[in-house]
């Protein structure tokens, strides 16, 4: 049977309400400038001051990369849908989208694990903290972690391209990602099917796992410490990290006990927003609001800063 394959996909959008089209494109644009500009800081501050030429800093800057990429493949083009008051995406631009974002996601989880680990050396190993954090293991680890991500978004977004579409056309989302698109094949889903529960199952439950045994040790590492100042400063080393992961993981927490009465385009919708667009900025703001060395640099560079 001949099929005609569509060119382009409608999104279903994240705002409903077209009287305030204008408010919600002055939201977008400025929540894409804080993500870019604090994103951006926390980068260029890793790379200029010497004393954030540490591991700890080396990864939170990768992940400064990440929320920058992954914020990137979807505000702009929501914010371009918004000002021609139409939610059209092309089929390639929408594969492309979908690769992103299924990086950005699957990198993040690993990253956050890899980070847990770094404070786990940290706190309970930390006689051994610098002979196995080196600069090669950092960079072997990162390695590590952008290979396995890259590979996984490959196949899902490979195995999604190959399928036919021939209608419907509405993504009943406001960006592309691999399940709504599946929805809309009229070809086999099988395999790309099986692959996401996989990667579900591997990079999302095993990393989970992970990182609650890495916190658990360092629980019970600071309970032995002896005095309050001396808990509290080996908690405050990972303060940041664990608000951030804390905020990763209660969205899919959120999500997914949901009653089964709310709509799955909706529960999609929740999560997609936060890992879309508000992780990527509150991320940068949580280790700069948290962390007296950041805050440092940003007031050295700030022109107008008295001392």
């Amino acid at each position: 049977q001949n099929l005609t394959k569509v060119s382009e996909f409608i999104l279903e959008g994240f705002f409903d309400n077209p009287h305030l089209q204008g408010l919600y494109i002055m939201v977008s644009l400025c929540l894409y400038l804080t993500a870019v500009l604090s994103n951006s800081f926390v980068i260029i501050a890793t790379i200029v001051h010497p004393p954030l030429h540490s591991p700890m800093y080396f990864f939170i800057s990768n992940l400064a990369i990440l929320d920058l990429v992954g914020i990137s493949s979807v505000l702009p083009k929501m914010v371009e849908n918004l000002i021609l008051g139409k939610n059209i995406i092309s089929f390639e631009g929408c594969v492309a989208q979908l690769y992103t974002f299924t990086f950005s996601v699957s990198t993040e989880l690993i990253l956050l694990t890899v980070m847990s680990y770094d404070r786990y050396l940290a706190i309970c190993q930390p006689l051994h903290y610098i002979t196995i954090m080196r600069k090669g293991t950092c960079i072997s680890l990162m390695a590590g972690v952008w290979g396995i991500s890259t590979i996984n978004s490959l196949v899902n977004t490979l195995l999604v391209a190959q399928l036919d579409f021939c209608g419907p056309i509405l993504v009943q989302n406001f960006l592309c990602e691999v399940p709504p698109v599946l929805a809309l094949s009229c070809s086999s889903t099988y395999v790309s099917e099986i692959m996401i529960y996989m990667a579900d199952t591997i990079l999302g439950i095993g990393n989970f796992l992970l990182v609650i045994l890495s916190y658990c040790l360092i629980i019970t590492t600071i309970l032995k410490i002896q005095g309050s100042a001396g808990k509290w400063k080996a908690f405050s080393t990972c303060s940041s990290h664990l608000a951030v992961v804390g905020l990763f993981y209660s969205t899919i927490i959120y999500t997914y006990i949901q009653p089964t009465s709310t709509p799955l385009q909706k529960k999609n919708k929740t999560l997609s927003i936060v890992y879309a667009l508000v992780t990527p900025t509150l991320n940068p703001l949580i280790y700069s609001l948290r962390n007296k060395v950041i805050k440092g640099v940003f007031w050295k560079i700030v022109p107008f800063h008295k001392t």
